[in-house]
């Protein structure tokens, strides 16, 4: 009885306490500006040097990503590049020499080239062939020479070309004439592991010998297949499915006998695995609701290695060293910016290389994400991931934002993000949904919203406001809709379709107009045209009259409330005329309608100076039009259109 009375007070002395820090932080919460916000600073990548003794990794801390070196054993940042236009992304320092590679595309135009630093500092283009793109798909074993696509030959498909890094001469060794994606190579490079997908949860895998031309499918029924990697011997082919399973497990299959093994499976989609250089270890990823789980076994005993504890945060992503003696990895959360850490697997020594919270932020002042589910109109349940101001209370109400992210296919994951942060931070709750149709919760899930779009997956986030509007916290008439690419054709689809359900919307980059999209696909997304038409609806044949109906560009005239429409010139997906004639068309209904248009992004906002200009006008338009009341000042409408220069 002492033990349950002692439990018992040890429960409600935690509650109080962690009631009392919480009342703290609101009273002593500072609201941050976007610059400081977007001082953040955003680090990706990580390829340690032959020597091991640095990292190359890109980061935008200039406000535009460049590649930078750091010590593996902690100190400054060498800038590598001063780009002052397009951004610049570490690839990989070369096997055995210093010198460096990256990619840069065309101001967000996704028509990616690859370039050569050598260790005079001379800049290279590999791959300059104009209008084509060029992928880097990997080092040969070896280490003399690097696979990577390119369209050069037919826009729609990429081929696969070997350089010979002692010339940098280039060679095809294998021409794609059936669209198919390229996923892996042997290490004798053989054969060729290729995927086509044909539907939301059908798609196929095959083995392409080289030496015979033979092309072998893998996958016996209709499912979902990822090719993974091929063991170093060229033995055995690894690759994730959902067959006869809700989730993705891994398989192992015999080349030369046609075996096949499941050798992992878990409760959630395993994303993917891969084997470091000599196969010391096994990297997998586990989507465990929405966070990333990183596995790592040690291949001789069978053995999972103990990661360091980062207490909050969570490792999000790992990289080694060729020899397998040092591992890199990103570690954050949702209320914390991801850090690179160097972590030698011999020593167990973890130095944090980067800090990229700015100091004037209080970490105590950002938010956690909760998980939390909802029944919709169907009785399915819908998980979402929801953000709670600090300042929020039963006795003062904030209003909210439904967040959709993209796809379609997409999930909203417990990531950071400094746009969240920062409407979170100035007074919005917000709840990221993962309506049906998003990745991560099972295949029956995933496909419930093909070709129906604008219909049920809708009526997800309408039940995600309603479940908002019933929280104690919350300003039930004051919740709004925002989200990008599919999450912003979602945000004018609410706005058209149930014009009464949200206060306001932010469309970015959104798609209003599907029989265009789908007809304008960049080319190079040849191979997964057939699977976006079985998902959405094929532009040609009759099912464009249920395409044009599921349109917002066509019933501009039910729109109703406040809009803000954000877009980039140069995206090669979500065409600019998407964003320009949905403006047009909502502006002669007399509603406010606010338009940024960036001359030198494309789909999704990477310039600080750009994002910055982007996150403030969307918090600007939200203070005008819903926290504030939710009519025009003075009688007028007002319209604003900015233009960012390019810098």
């Amino acid at each position: 009885m002492n033990k349950l009375l002692s439990l018992i007070l040890l429960v409600l002395f935690v509650g109080c306490k962690k009631d009392h820090e919480t009342k703290e932080v609101a009273l002593n919460l500072k609201q941050y500006t976007i610059e400081q916000f977007m001082d953040n600073e955003a680090v990706s990548g990580g390829s340690f040097s032959p020597d091991n003794s640095k990292l190359l990794f890109s980061s935008n801390r200039s406000g535009i990503y460049n590649m930078y070196t750091v010590p593996a054993t902690g100190g400054e940042f060498t800038p590598i590049t001063a780009s002052d236009s397009s951004s610049v992304f570490a690839i990989s320092y070369f096997p055995n020499d210093e010198r460096m590679l990256y990619r840069a595309d065309g101001n967000g135009d996704e028509i990616y080239h690859i370039y050569m630093r050598d260790t005079d500092g001379t800049i290279t283009e590999l791959t300059p062939d104009k209008g084509a793109r060029a992928l880097f798909y990997g080092w040969a074993h070896d280490g003399k020479s690097f696979a990577y696509g390119s369209n050069k030959r037919d826009k729609r498909f990429m081929d696969v070309y070997e350089m010979d890094i002692s010339n940098m001469s280039s060679k095809l060794i294998y021409q794609n004439d059936k669209g198919y994606n390229i996923n892996a190579i042997s290490s004798d490079k053989s054969l060729f592991a290729l995927s086509k997908t044909i539907n939301t949860n059908d798609s196929d895998i095959f083995i392409f010998n080289r030496t015979d031309k033979s092309l072998k499918k893998i996958n016996e029924n209709q499912s979902s297949n990822a090719v993974q990697d091929f063991t170093l011997d060229n033995e055995t082919l690894y690759y994730t499915t959902d067959d006869g399973s809700e989730f993705s497990y891994v398989m192992k299959y015999n080349i030369a006998t046609g075996e096949k093994e499941k050798v992992m499976e878990k409760s959630w989609d395993i994303n993917g695995i891969y084997f470091t250089h000599n196969e010391k270890y096994m990297v997998s990823f586990i989507n465990e609701d929405a966070k990333n789980t990183i596995e790592i076994k040690e291949m001789a005993t069978g053995k999972n290695l103990e990661l360091p504890d980062f207490k909050n945060g969570s490792v999000t992503s790992v990289g080694f060293s060729r020899d397998e003696t040092m591992m890199r990895m990103y570690v954050g959360g949702s209320n914390s910016p991801s850090n690179l850490f160097s972590y030698n697997l011999e020593t167990k020594v973890l130095i944090q290389l980067t800090d990229v919270l700015n100091k004037d932020i209080d970490a105590n002042h950002l938010v956690t994400a909760k998980v939390i589910r909802y029944k919709s109109f169907d009785g399915v349940e819908i998980p979402a991931i929801y953000y709670l101001p600090h300042q929020a209370s039963a006795n003062h109400k904030v209003p909210a934002l439904v967040l959709v992210h993209g796809g379609p296919g997409g999930q909203s994951r417990q990531n950071f993000s400094s746009l969240t942060q920062y409407l979170v931070n100035h007074g919005y709750a917000v709840l990221a949904v993962n309506n049906r149709g998003s990745s991560g919760y099972g295949k029956t899930f995933f496909q419930m919203d093909d070709l129906n779009h604008g219909e049920k997956d809708l009526q997800d986030c309408i039940e995600g406001k309603n479940w908002l509007a019933a929280q104690p916290e919350i300003d039930a008439n004051k919740i709004g809709i925002m989200g990008g690419s599919y999450g912003g054709y979602m945000t004018m689809a609410a706005l058209t379709y149930t014009p009464e359900e949200f206060a306001v919307g932010v469309n970015i980059f959104g798609v209003t107009n599907w029989i265009r999209t789908l007809k304008s696909i960049p080319p190079w997304w040849e191979s997964f045209k057939d699977a976006l038409y079985k998902e959405l609806g094929n532009p040609h044949t009759a099912d464009s009259v249920r395409l044009r109906r599921i349109s917002p560009l066509f019933h501009t005239d039910k729109v109703t409330k406040p809009l803000i429409v954000l877009q980039g010139a140069k995206d090669p997906r979500v065409l600019q005329v998407e964003s320009d004639e949905i403006v047009e068309g909502v502006r002669k209904n007399g509603v406010p309608v606010e338009y940024i248009l960036f001359e030198d992004e494309g789909h999704g906002f990477v310039k600080k100076e750009n994002q910055i200009e982007a996150y403030s006008s969307i918090l600007k338009f939200l203070d005008t039009y819903l926290k504030k009341e939710n009519k025009p000042i003075d009688g007028e409408m007002p319209s604003k259109e900015i233009e960012a220069e390019t810098p």
